[in-house]
């Protein structure tokens, strides 16, 4: 099934550019100045490998499930987004499409992942990456997972709770290591975790609960945006995303860290696709 919903991403105060991968061009006027944006994607949709093309140019491929890619520098403007099981011909129907509108500044993760029945989707986060005080982490949790509502807790106390998908939720929080887990809302019934949270100061760091509960392999991917202390001159972004199985403490490790990391290393390709499906 195919969407094609526009949807418009809300620039982030205080977000900078990074410059990283090939941009895809935008939809502008002619003569018009490009400005850029920001853009991560997030791979959700447990044993699917994908291809990603934006405007018919492909910017990912053989794409794995739990990833992350870096922060990409693209020009504002508008973008159609579509997904294809990799290898597919993009003449093809694609297996996920929307319309995404960029602005200038913005900075934001688009996640290809499961609705909460079951079926796949494309949503488009905004990346808060605007200070934080002295001290502070900022902390957000994203629920995209084919699973009911969640709670998320810290030293067993709640931080969120009814955290319903494709929802999010975020709050500044003091730096240091945590004892964090993911339970059904309402109960103690742990559906990921518990481990170690290593939270730096001045970090702005983002959990994606992805996966499905009836297939039981929910699971965790993580993206870091450093810098935040003060107002940076560059944000620094370690958006690699780790796959964490349920209840694996160990595997869940400070996003800070590269150990465990699942990164995309491949060169993100830009070529234009001849013939594609208007």
């Amino acid at each position: 099934m195919t969407s094609r919903t526009p949807l418009v991403i809300a620039a982030s105060a205080g977000a900078c550019a990074l410059a990283l991968g090939v941009a895809a061009p935008a939809v502008a006027a002619p003569g018009a100045a490009q400005e850029t944006a920001m853009v991560s994607v997030f791979h959700g949709i447990p044993g699917m490998t994908v291809d990603v093309y934006a405007n018919g140019d492909e910017l990912l491929s053989d794409f794995k499930p739990g990833t992350v890619t870096d922060p990409q520098s693209l020009d504002a403007g508008t973008y159609d987004i579509q997904i294809f099981e990799a290898g597919q011909s993009p003449d093809g129907t694609p297996a996920l499409e929307k319309e995404v509108k960029v602005p200038e500044g913005g900075n934001a993760t688009i996640a290809a992942h499961l609705s909460a029945d079951g079926q796949p989707r494309l949503t488009a986060f905004t990346n808060d990456v605007s200070k934080v005080d002295a001290g502070k982490s900022r902390l957000t949790v994203r629920h995209v997972a084919a699973a009911p509502a969640v709670d998320v807790r810290a030293g067993g106390q709640p931080v969120f709770t009814g955290l319903t998908n494709p929802n999010q939720d975020s709050a500044p929080v003091d730096a240091g290591t945590v004892e964090a887990d993911v339970v059904l809302a309402g109960t103690d019934t742990v559906a990921i975790g518990p481990a170690d949270l290593d939270l730096q100061e001045g970090t702005s760091n983002v959990v994606y609960a992805w996966g499905s509960a009836d297939d039981k392999n929910l699971a965790l991917a993580t993206q870091t945006f450093s810098g935040m202390e003060s107002t940076p001159k560059g944000v620094h972004a370690g958006g690699n995303g780790a796959a964490v199985a349920p209840n694996d403490s160990d595997a869940w490790l400070a996003w800070t860290a590269a150990t465990g990391a699942v990164a995309v290393t491949g060169v993100l390709v830009a070529r234009r696709i001849a013939g594609r499906r208007a």
